[in-house]
């Protein structure tokens, strides 16, 4: 039986990033990595934490892939990240000594058009935008699932399903796990309509022993159906893109009802044939708060979202939950594999009776203090240079102006937030 086996060995060392190719045939399936990068956050989530908190952050991940033959192959990708000089330690996203990001087996069958594909063990998982299911970039440490998947293509379907567990992310050696007080499960699947326009369309099912929201806490069994139109941005000639998403949710948490519900869009027009090639786009998004007045919880839940779901604010500000957002944004190209963007978002409460929650969920400013909407807006940039198709620098740098909700239930302090990065992507 042939083997073949492809893979790369990458790392950084003294800030220079370097990359041997170990015995390969065949293409490689899929990108690696390695990133340093130095983040500093001040006023973490408008002055919880009311000081300038700086610190560096590395990131390896080589990986091995392996076909015998036609219908069997293994795959695993090694993850290694490590944080210093972060006051108050390393956080579970910032540092983790080496695991396994993916290491999964595959069975597979089937021609061109219609084919089925068998995994079992860690994935790494991305569907769609990201809002709902994402490696969870932006943090140091990605993110994992263990369990089963199931990966098919019917004509011009092709159809995704699976069974699995986040993973615990703990800072030692192999000491990962499955996070067993969650379940997630789903089908998601992608077709073209036409040329340019894609249509998704999923069911996920998540099952948490405790869920925390503004109300309590308590068992949360939820299921969402949703559906994505999305065109690419224009390469060629001046043309529409758009990105657009909705999703109703139901289920159950403790003795309530859930009902939930979500409508993200991102409409864009690009000028590819003109200097700088500017793009201008617009997001607006709206997700659902509660009223714990009823029998129903009306807290939208995200899900396992992009860690910088609303720009350059990767790890610290508010999340995509109880939320009206509008979202203007520039980009251009600059010579020399440069590119640049500019954005503002402003940002509002959906309901005045739940509060603010971060990127991952968790409530930080509880709703009762104040009546008001307004959350508050960011200004935000970001310059990148594609030095060639394997070394990238990046700059980011945004202010989260603190909105009145914010000023009226805390502290309000102006969270400002800035990051160099560095990487070598294969």
């Amino acid at each position: 039986m042939p083997i073949q086996l492809s893979g790369k060995i990458c790392g950084t060392r003294s800030n220079t990033f370097t990359c041997g190719r170990i015995g390969t045939t065949g293409s490689s399936p899929s990108a690696v990595k390695s990133v340093t990068f130095g983040e500093q956050i001040g006023n973490d989530n408008w002055g919880q934490q009311p000081f300038m908190n700086g610190y560096f952050n590395e990131r390896y991940m080589p990986y091995f892939d392996i076909h015998y033959g036609k219908h069997v192959r293994s795959f695993v990708e090694l993850k290694s990240g490590f944080n210093s000089h972060r006051i108050g330690g390393p956080r579970p996203i910032d540092e983790k000594k080496l695991d396994f990001q993916t290491a999964f087996l595959e069975i597979g069958t089937g021609g061109d058009r219609n084919w089925i594909k068998f995994r079992a063990g860690r994935h790494e998982m991305e569907y769609g935008s990201g809002r709902l299911i994402d490696v969870r970039e932006g943090p140091n440490v990605r993110l994992s699932f263990d369990g089963f998947r199931v990966k098919t293509g019917i004509g011009r379907w092709q159809i995704d399903g699976f069974a699995v567990r986040p993973d615990l992310d703990k800072p030692g050696f192999f000491d990962n796990a499955p996070n067993h007080a969650v379940g997630f499960w789903g089908l998601y699947g992608v077709r073209p309509l036409t040329k340019s326009v894609t249509l998704d369309t999923y069911y996920l099912g998540l099952d948490r022993k405790t869920a925390a929201f503004n109300r309590g806490v308590g068992l949360e069994v939820r299921h969402s159906i949703g559906a994505r139109l999305s065109r690419p941005v224009a390469q060629t000639k001046p043309g529409w893109d758009f990105d657009y998403e909705a999703l109703w949710q139901f289920g159950s948490f403790g003795s309530a009802n859930i009902r939930a519900w979500t409508v993200a869009s991102e409409t864009g027009y690009g000028f590819p044939t003109v200097a700088l090639k500017p793009r201008f786009s617009v997001r607006a998004d709206i997700s659902s708060g509660d009223d714990p007045r009823t029998n129903t919880l009306g807290t939208f839940n995200p899900l396992f979202p992009k860690g910088n779901y609303f720009g350059v604010i990767a790890t610290a500000g508010p999340g995509p939950i109880n939320f009206i957002d509008a979202h203007p944004r520039v980009d251009v190209t600059l010579p020399h594999g440069v590119t640049a963007s500019a954005d503002w978002i402003f940002q509002w409460r959906e309901s005045l009776r739940d509060g603010v929650y971060s990127v991952p969920g968790s409530l930080i400013i509880p709703a009762g203090k104040s009546d008001a909407r307004f959350v508050g807006h960011r200004p935000g940039s970001e310059l990148r240079w594609q030095v060639n198709r394997h070394l990238w620098f990046q700059a980011d740098y945004g202010i989260f102006y603190a909105g009145k909700f914010v000023n009226e239930s805390q502290a309000g302090r102006n969270l400002n937030y800035w990051a160099l990065w560095a990487g070598y992507k294969f």
